[in-house]
């Protein structure tokens, strides 16, 4: 059978059975009449396939009856359905009671809808509702005019979600189609409802736009104006240039790639197994990309933190996948791409500003060519045929690995209680002047360098700023005059930049130039001043802005931004008339706006573009003034010739270019007819006006014309420059980040750290970031420690009471070591330390009732993701393990993994713990390069109070009282736990 098909529901007789339904197919071309049974039937079998060599069926339901005899088509269909059974004689059927009490004769069966077309909608529903079945899974937004709006099902669900008033689209009387649900919005506002719909709702978004149709369009389509097809799908990761995006942070869109089981079956527990990792901000053009395992598959997501995770459709079915284990665990939003067609490296430059030099083409892996072949193929996706143009693939190597968990409770971008980014490391040491340099901060940050010349190169910056205070200033100042270059040439790279972002890029330039001239000047003998100036390259873009700066008319922009706001309040306006006259009976009509030509007269036109920015707008510039000359004479002569002293010439949208006049004097020329009166002025059309205003129209016209090549011209020679101008932003970022580190090391008293390859962590007077800001906020003062693990003491069992500092104390020491290894000044009066490669914390508790695991089962899963992954390079924080079970299995768990730590990962340790007879065990076991530090409190007169200084021993008290008592606990109740502790310790006495 070939060709489309109906679905064909054949009710056939089985051999002691009353009826079953069964599900055949029928072509189109087949005449077939819906018909009842007329026989019992006792149920119905229902097949979900729906398609049959690659054609999609049209459901009809059917139920045979006797009178299909002489169809041979239909005959044949239930000789094949029915089974091949014979009965040599012919037997009578009883039925039962039960089944005698079934409905008997024709059973009514409600016809299956037909699929509508759409065809008997106007245009625009009819376009809407064809973009709605062709993205499925998407929320169509589409123009119509000055507006956004939505229709149908979309209407009801989202109006109320977006605070939209939801109405009804009613047919014509000669039309027949049911009412339509439809809302809406002005356009101006799509960045709005864009936010609501995208960040907050986490929907796809498609934009339908009207595209005018050519004389030849026009004739296929039937007659229509416009074709409204969707030039862009908006996700959650595919954000560019809208206004709700975080300037302060990027907007990534992740690529996984992981082998299918299909082949082999892949567990939870396969956290061996590489994956690809490809990602993306499309509103700067960064790509990375690089290859790990599953097991760390949760530090990169950390780091990363994308807005939406890119896997293919093979995995979709495969929930039991283990790459599903990790991403359900912080709700990422996953999307599916098909990937069976996946390009090789070396056919990705057409989507790159640049080829890959054929060096490091090799370097790629093949999970990584994967990931990133299935990211453009999404990316392109969404943006419906747009050019997409991105810088070319870092693979990002030589960084610290910090997980998911050490993240949160370290508090370096969010705070773990609020998940606020005030109170975070990254708040509080940012000083940043430029969106650039905050987002670079912060990813330095979440990937802290492990290249010991990376991180001296950029300590030798900041201890030039440091040491050149004019010169910091200096700088900043200049910082300030520079823009978001990043975002601002990835709108250019996509065709979007406007002339407001030329003039940015021009200020960013001009900016860098004296930035230059301002380090060669004070800086000339630094070595770390002239590499960074060396690669600031400003012959293209200072001719680029030049050329810019001559072109560009600033005060017309300003003047076409008026114009703009003038327009957006005619249309909040005419909202909310609509809105207002809606459900109303009126009789009197408001007047509705016209737009800006009625409120502008045709003097006050916006031009972007100077005169002088080429020699035929200086012409027409010439022609156009000389026509505005004649205006004046020809107003004052038609003033005398039809004596009307009042007459004045103007343009009206409606009318065109008319004589307006106020009072009722009658004019001398009879003939002339009026197009509009009221009765205080009329309005007429005279010969001499309308021929002047139609040549002063062309002009107008040529000058568009020639503004736009003109602006075209500079928006290619932005591409030609491209590459220049973004290692240029990224030079700024990096001098930009180098400033807020010299800043915050002169407020601070922050001292510079000496790296090397060692494996050892000296800290004198080291001080909690974060905390000490806190304190001092409070009028007190941080009580600093000393901390020398490594070397020879390589784990240091920390023991002491409640809220004496012991977790303060292995933060501070992570945080330190975080901040020198991003490049930045620390707070302590000395530090010197050996490079780690990946930092672990096991610091605070929670259950996760929703994938069933207890307070102990998530601190046992964490601590077990340290044991298996932390080298004798690694820095690990340990805190108060083992304290979820019973006081003897918590102190054995403890005393594992304290062993394991020392004999099998060899890793700097910092382990608190109240289980102080840990010490007597490592004594016992001959762990002699473990030291024991404690925390205490003073007892006086008047109470107590904690010396959170360290000193060196065991303390085997906890106070655990005394921290009741302040809590607030009654004092029967901590009579009651004295006198328990007081049997306790007479029992073990005993």
């Amino acid at each position: 059978m070939s060709g489309m098909y109906k679905q064909l529901r054949v009710a056939v007789p089985r051999f002691r059975t009353l009826y079953s339904l069964r599900q055949c197919y029928l072509p189109c071309s087949a005449s077939v009449t819906p018909t009842v049974l007329p026989w019992q039937i006792r149920g119905k079998k229902t097949v979900s396939d729906s398609t049959h060599n690659n054609e999609v069926l049209t459901p009809v339901e059917l139920i045979l009856v006797p009178e299909v005899v002489g169809n041979k088509e239909l005959e044949a269909l239930i000789e094949e359905a029915a089974p091949k059974k014979t009965r040599k004689r012919r037997t009578k059927l009883t039925l039962s009671d039960d089944e005698a009490g079934l409905p008997q004769g024709l059973l009514p069966l409600d016809p299956i809808p037909a699929e509508d077309d759409g065809s008997r909608y106007p245009s625009v529903l009819a376009q809407h509702l064809s973009n709605m079945r062709k993205f499925e899974n998407c929320v169509v937004l589409t123009r119509v005019g000055g507006f956004y709006e939505l229709y149908f099902d979309q209407a009801d669900e989202l109006g109320p979600l977006l605070n939209l008033k939801v109405g009804k689209k009613h047919p014509g009387s000669k039309s027949t189609w049911e009412p339509v649900s439809a809302t809406g919005f002005p356009f101006f506002q799509l960045d709005r409802y864009l936010k609501v719909l995208v960040q907050d709702l986490n929907h796809y978004v498609a934009i339908a736009e009207e595209f005018p149709n050519d004389p030849s369009a026009k004739v296929k389509s039937g007659g229509l104006m416009h074709n409204r097809r969707v030039s862009r799908i908006v996700t959650p990761g595919t954000l560019i240039d809208e206004n709700f995006m975080d300037p302060f942070s990027n907007n990534y869109v992740l690529a996984v790639h992981a082998e299918d089981s299909s082949e082999q079956k892949i567990s939870q527990t396969d956290l061996a197994m590489m994956i690809g990792l490809a990602w993306l901000d499309l509103s700067t053009g960064h790509f990375f990309t690089q290859s790990t395992t599953l097991a760390a598959l949760t530090s990169f997501l950390a780091r990363i933190g994308p807005k939406e995770v890119i896997l293919s459709e093979d995995l979709q079915e495969e929930k039991g996948h283990g790459i599903f284990a990790v991403l359900e665990e912080e709700h990422y939003l996953v999307s599916y791409i098909d990937t069976k067609v996946l390009k090789p490296i070396k056919e990705w430059t057409p989507a790159l500003e640049s080829a890959i030099p054929p060096g490091l083409i090799d370097k790629f892996s093949t999970e990584e060519v994967a990931a990133g072949s299935s990211l453009l193929h999404y990316v392109g996706t969404r943006l419906q045929g747009s050019n997409v143009k991105v810088q070319p693939p870092i693979r990002q190597c030589d960084v610290m690995g910090i997980d998911k968990n050490t993240m949160r409770a370290l508090e370096i971008k969010s705070t773990m209680r609020e998940d606020s980014v005030s109170g975070s490391l990254l708040n509080v040491i940012r000083r940043t002047v430029t969106k650039g340099g905050a987002r670079l901060l912060g990813s330095w940050l979440t990937s802290p360098s492990t290249s010991l010349d990376v991180i001296n190169s950029r300590l030798d910056i900041v201890t030039h700023m440091l040491n050149n205070e004019l010169l910091l200033d200096r700088v900043k100042v200049l910082l300030k005059r520079s823009h978001d270059s990043h975002r601002l040439l990835q709108k250019f790279a996509f065709g979007r930049g406007d002339a407001d972002d030329l003039l940015a890029l021009a200020s960013t330039v001009f900016a860098a130039q004296d930035l230059v001239m301002t380090l060669i000047q004070d800086s000339t003998k630094q070595d770390c001043v002239r590499a960074m100036v060396n690669r600031i390259q400003l012959d293209g873009p200072s001719i680029l802005a030049a050329r810019i700066k001559e072109a560009i008319d600033e005060e017309g922009i300003e003047h076409q931004h008026d114009i703009e706001e003038f327009e957006a309040d005619e249309m909040k306006a005419l909202t909310a008339s609509i809105l207002t006259s809606s459900n109303t009976t009126a009789k009197t009509k408001k007047k509705k706006p016209t737009g800006l030509r009625e409120a502008y007269n045709d003097d006050s036109d916006a031009w972007i573009m100077k005169p002088s920015a080429s020699s035929l707008l200086v012409t027409l510039h010439q022609e156009l003034f000389d026509l505005h000359i004649q205006k004046e004479p020809l107003t004052r002569d038609l003033q005398t010739r039809l004596g009307v002293p009042t007459l004045t010439l103007r343009f009206t949208p409606g009318l065109g270019h008319i004589c307006h006049v106020k009072g009722s004097r009658e004019l001398r020329h009879a003939e002339i007819k009026s197009v509009s009166s009221s009765k205080s002025t009329r309005s007429f059309h005279h010969p001499e006006w309308t021929s002047l205003g139609q040549q002063l129209d062309r002009l107008k016209m040529h000058i568009r014309a020639e503004e736009t090549r003109v602006f075209n011209a500079l928006r290619a020679e932005v591409i030609l420059n491209i590459i220049k101008l973004r290692r240029n932003a990224a030079v700024l970022d990096e001098l930009d980040v180098a400033c807020s580190f010299a800043s915050l090391a002169r407020e601070k008293s922050w001292t510079r750290p000496l790296l090397n390859t060692s494996t050892t962590h000296k800290v004198i007077g080291g001080r909690h970031p974060t905390v000490e800001g806190g304190l001092a906020g409070d009028g007190r003062r941080f009580i600093t420690n000393d901390c020398f693990v490594g070397e020879p003491q390589r784990i240091w069992l920390i023991t002491g009471p409640n809220m004496a500092g012991k977790s303060t104390f292995l933060r501070q020491n992570a945080l330190i070591t975080i901040l020198a290894q991003v490049g930045s000044y620390v707070p302590a009066e000395f530090a010197e330390m050996g490079v780690i490669d990946q930092l672990f914390s096991r610091v605070g508790s929670a259950d996760n009732l929703f994938r069933d695991q207890s307070t102990f089962m998530v601190e046992m899963l964490e601590t077990a993701r340290i044991l298996r992954q932390a080298t004798a390079r690694s820095f690990v924080i340990m805190d108060e393990v083992g304290r979820g079970t019973t006081p003897n299995d918590g102190a054995a768990v403890a005393f594992a993994c304290l062993e394991h730590l020392y004999r099998v990962n060899k890793s700097r340790t910092l382990f608190a713990t109240h289980f102080h007879e840990l010490s007597d065990r490592v004594v016992e076991e001959g762990m002699g390069a473990v030291g024991f530090w404690c925390t205490d409190v003073e007892e006086n007169e008047s109470g107590f109070r904690y010396l959170h200084r360290l000193r060196q021993g065991v303390n085997r008290e906890s106070h655990a009282l005394k921290v009741a008592r302040l809590a607030g606990l009654p004092e029967e109740a901590i009579a009651i736990a004295r006198r328990v502790l007081d049997q306790q310790k007479s029992d073990r006495e005993m």
